[in-house]
């Protein structure tokens, strides 16, 4: 079977811009997240998305065991944010701004928020895909971060 290597699929993909999204779920009033890139609408009708999390992520047993998830598009000012819930700490919530709503963390100042119903896992190399029904969303006017050639970046922005 051909392949590209390592180096070249990774060096492709990051000239591809993609919002900076956190993951969360709550169980016992404890919130998890993951900052993903991979995250984007699958349907309308009914709408769907997807959100692709890697196998060893803190999040993935809870989103299976509660059966749902919220998806936290980051506003500009939360690269900080972004880095903190992609690291490997316990407590990556410790001193992020967040609410409960639809029973899920809500991370405080991001530009759009989605609830989600798990509806399918899927597999996908290193990574799970989930995709979600949307049962509750919102958004607000602040300008998205996305992250482009391995910097966080804004659109408009000089």
């Amino acid at each position: 079977m051909r392949s590209v290597s390592l180096e070249e699929f990774r060096e492709t993909l990051s000239s591809v811009p993609a919002p900076v999204s956190v993951i969360s779920a709550l169980r016992d009033g404890i919130a998890y997240g993951t900052t993903v890139s991979s995250f984007c609408s699958l349907s309308a009708q009914p709408p769907l998305v997807l959100a692709a999390l890697d196998h060893g992520s803190r999040t993935l047993p809870v989103v299976r065991e509660t059966g749902r998830f919220g998806v936290n598009v980051l506003s500009s000012t939360q690269e900080e944010v972004a880095r903190l819930c992609a690291g490997k700490s316990d407590d990556k919530f410790a001193g992020v701004p967040w609410a409960e709503a639809d029973g899920l963390p809500r991370i405080d100042s991001i530009t759009s928020w989605l609830a989600c119903e798990l509806e399918e896992e899927l597999p996908g190399g290193d990574h799970v895909i989930l995709t979600g029904l949307v049962v509750a969303c919102d958004r607000t006017e602040l300008p998205p971060l996305v992250h482009h050639r391995r910097t966080f970046w804004t659109p408009g922005a000089v």
